[in-house]
């Protein structure tokens, strides 16, 4: 006949093996294979962007600041982005946005603000505000500026426009961020 062992050895016994087991599980989730979105293939009626990568892209933010674009305090302007920069001393970013730009662009350079009007009717008849100088090219003055009305019509055509608007909002910042002699550096 078997030797029956003691009720708290056959528990200890359980113990042990369940422990065990767990151990083994949790060694086999850190080390195992791990099913991710990439791994389930998609259905022939699937677009071509959800190939390839598991992790979706995050949407895509504002383009970075030229490192062409000078260094200290500035302002910044991408004739290719459309975009502007607000630089601080240090050269941090401290605001970035969208502007229209007329029919006639800067040249690529380095400028400063040479002349700031609160408020004037723009050369295409649009009332406009915190106006900006910092060049002239052929004869028409370049300049930042956003409409009072908030608007950003389309530049006339076949009209010489050297003003490059911008949202009010963003109007308002500028104004606030460049006095008379601040920096602009215009890159491509």
């Amino acid at each position: 006949m078997a030797a029956r062992l003691p009720s708290w050895a056959w528990v200890s016994g359980l113990t042990v093996g369940a422990t065990v087991a767990v151990v083994a599980l949790a060694v086999q989730a850190e080390h195992g294979p791990h099913p991710t979105a990439a791994s389930v293939k998609p259905s022939t009626s699937a677009s071509a962007g959800t190939h390839g990568s598991a992790k979706p892209k995050p949407p895509a933010g504002p383009p970075a600041l030229p490192a062409d674009s000078g260094d200290g305090r500035r302002i910044v302007y991408s004739l290719a982005a459309k975009r502007l920069w607000l630089v601080d001393a240090t050269g941090k970013e401290i605001r970035t946005f969208e502007v229209w730009p007329g029919t006639v662009p800067p040249v690529p350079g380095r400028y400063s603000i040479t002349l700031r009007t609160q408020s004037l009717k723009g050369s295409d008849g649009v009332e406009i505000e915190h106006v900006m100088y910092f060049t002239k090219v052929d004869g028409v003055n370049v300049a930042f500026s956003n409409a009072l009305d908030g608007a950003s019509p389309p530049p006339a055509e076949g009209k010489k426009l050297g003003g490059i608007r911008m949202r009010k909002q963003d109007g308002a910042a500028l104004w606030a961020f460049g006095d008379q002699g601040t920096n602009v550096t215009v890159v491509k």
